[in-house]
């Protein structure tokens, strides 16, 4: 039995699945498409405690996606929103404020695929002349590099091994995963290079 979907996407899974820009994610999110969300511990605001999975409102954390990436890397949070809720809560007190970074950020999977579905956003396998292959190779290479650039390698090129055939669970339309030969013939090469071993 394979493993259930994802449940969520970071911002930089979700520009690379889509092939745009944070700005861009950040554009759509302001105007409604979908929220950005974070996890936070409980917050009490009056009578009422939110926890979990918030709503951030983009517009109070713009700054963090300007082009160029010249935008803070840190900000704190004003207001959060419950996923079940209309109104905002407002964190009055500063030291009560919620500190998120852009890895904080998400939005969940079945907000990413009612997304692609309005939008006709088919995840096609990448085409190769004469025939379609059968995995989507390139949209791992791609949600690998940005899992490297933003956390580096797993511990061990086994856990790595591991992180591939989930994505490919979670994202291949079939439910297809190549066997565990053909993944790691790809990776160890890089795996290689990237620790500077023979």
């Amino acid at each position: 039995m394979g493993l259930p979907p994802k449940v969520f996407y970071t911002l930089h899974e979700a520009a690379a699945r889509w092939d745009c820009t944070l700005a861009d994610i950040a554009g759509w999110a302001s105007v409604g498409r979908f929220d950005i969300v974070t996890a936070i511990a409980p917050v009490t605001h009056g009578m009422q405690t939110v926890a979990g999975f918030v709503a951030v409102s983009v517009t109070d954390i713009l700054q963090m996606f300007r082009q160029g990436g010249t935008g803070p890397a840190k900000i704190l949070l004003r207001r959060v929103r419950s996923k079940d809720q209309e109104d905002w809560v407002v964190i009055a007190d500063p030291a009560e404020r919620i500190e998120v970074t852009l890895a904080d950020l998400l939005i969940m999977a079945d907000e990413v695929r009612r997304f692609e579905a309005d939008c006709d956003l088919l995840r096609r396998p990448a085409s190769h002349i004469g025939s379609t292959a059968r995995y989507d190779w390139d949209g791992m290479y791609i949600a690998q590099m940005v899992r490297i650039h933003d956390q580096g390698l797993p511990a061990t090129q086994a856990e790595w091994l591991g992180e591939v055939q989930d994505w490919f669970v979670a994202n291949g339309d079939s439910g297809e995963v190549p066997d565990e030969r053909t993944i790691r013939r790809r990776l160890t090469p890089i795996w290689k290079a990237l620790r500077g071993t023979c």
